[in-house]
């Protein structure tokens, strides 16, 4: 008895935050622990899925960088690092996009179906919805000074079309989207996945942007003590 009561009492604490977003669209991204374990990955299909059915839009935008780093062991592709960061070459991409575009891509979106939803995986690339520009991080070389360093195919956003994320909205599905853009000129591009569901977010006007992550919040600029707990596009 005391367990269906705490059920109607958290039914009714949620009815204004229900009322409230009603309607709107909120971007997720879905990254960290939740897409390791299995009781993480269940729930979180489920919460999407009930989110929908109270009338509310979720976008979703997933990371996977674990997985990518399994499988460029499995596949035995070196990774050539500068200054601690990974060099993304054009063997490393193809595995990037693989893993996130692909085998990622597809379980998170047939999770979310298998629980009621109507979810479709799609990459960056399509329709040319997230294009970017080659990201080349300042980096202090041996005596201190910061300078440019180019890691290879990675990127940041720089723009970011629409009109396929409205055409799914209006059909009710659920976009999942992988972090893979392309620049002006058609270069494959990884973008950070956090990067990617912020410029998204901002580009549909969204109500709310959602980070799920093992960290503590956004650690700004690298730095561990500036951490905002809550963000609000």
């Amino acid at each position: 008895m005391k367990k269906h009561l705490d059920k109607v009492k958290n039914i009714l604490e949620a009815l204004p935050y229900i009322t409230e977003f009603a309607g709107k669209t909120i971007v997720v991204k879905y990254g960290g622990a939740a897409m390791v374990h299995e009781e993480l990955k269940e729930s979180f299909a489920r919460d999407i899925v009930l989110l929908k059915y109270l009338g509310i839009n979720p976008v979703i935008v997933h990371g996977g960088g674990p997985f990518i780093n399994t499988m460029l062991k499995d596949l035995k592709v070196e990774s050539e690092f500068v200054r601690g960061h990974r060099r993304t070459d054009v063997r490393t991409m193809e595995v990037v996009e693989m893993v996130l575009s692909g085998t990622i891509n597809k379980q998170i979106a047939s999770l979310i179906s298998s629980k009621g939803g109507k979810a479709v995986g799609i990459s960056g690339r399509d329709a040319k919805l997230c294009i970017g520009e080659k990201y080349m991080p300042e980096i202090a070389d041996g005596n201190g000074k910061l300078e440019k360093v180019d890691i290879g195919l990675v990127g940041s956003i720089t723009r970011v079309n629409t009109k396929l994320i409205d055409a799914l909205l209006s059909k009710n599905f659920i976009p999942v989207i992988s972090p893979i853009s392309e620049s002006e000129n058609g270069d494959v591009l990884n973008v950070n996945a956090d990067n990617v569901a912020g410029a998204i977010a901002g580009a549909l006007n969204a109500e709310k942007l959602i980070l799920l992550t093992d960290t503590e919040g956004i650690i700004i600029e690298g730095k561990p003590q500036s951490v905002m707990k809550r963000t609000e596009v």
